[in-house]
C-alpha cells in the first residue's frame, strides 16, 4: 500500500530523479534518493511545507533537485527504475536515508550538520540529513 499518492506519472517522475541523482550507487542508493523525496511529501514541515505531490517536490525552486536542471533527468525511465520508485513510495524505507529531507555528494566527509539538520549516515558518495522528530514528525 502506498504511502503517498501516486499514479503511474509520479512514479515515473520519481523514477527518473532516482536514476539521474544516485545511478552511480546501485539500487541502494536510487532508493535513498526515493526515501528523501517520499519524505519531503510526507513531512509537511520545514522546507517542505505544502509540498504534497510529486510534482512540487521533484521541481520545487529553491530547495529542489539539481538532477532536473540536467538533460539526464529528462530521459524516459526504466522498468527496472520504475519498480524501485515504486518501492519508495509505498514506504520502503532505507537507512541512513529513511527519515532524511536532505542528502548531497561531499567533497570529503559529511559535515556533522546541513541545514541544522544531523547527519544520519553516508551511503557511498552522499551524506543524509534527518530532521528531529519535534521539527518533523511525520517522516518519523
Amino acid at each position: 500500500m502506498a504511502v503517498i499518492k501516486a499514479n503511474s506519472s509520479d512514479v515515473d517522475l520519481l523514477a527518473r530523479l532516482m536514476r539521474a541523482e544516485a545511478e552511480g550507487e546501485g539500487d541502494q542508493g536510487m532508493l535513498m534518493v526515493g526515501n528523501v523525496g517520499v519524505n519531503r511529501i510526507l513531512g509537511n514541515c520545514m522546507d517542505f511545507k505544502n509540498i504534497r505531490n510529486m510534482n512540487d517536490m521533484v521541481y520545487q525552486s529553491p530547495g529542489g533537485f539539481e538532477a532536473t536542471q540536467k538533460g539526464y533527468f529528462y530521459q524516459r525511465a526504466r522498468e527496472r527504475d520504475r519498480r524501485l520508485a515504486q518501492r519508495a513510495i509505498n514506504g520502503e524505507r532505507t537507512w541512513p536515508a529513511n527519515n532524511a529531507l536532505w542528502f548531497f555528494r561531499p567533497e570529503g566527509d559529511c559535515p556533522p550538520t546541513w541545514y541544522d539538520q544531523a547527519n544520519t549516515g553516508r551511503y557511498k558518495a552522499h551524506c543524509f540529513f534527518a530532521p528531529t522528530y519535534e521539527d518533523c514528525p511525520s517522516v518519523y
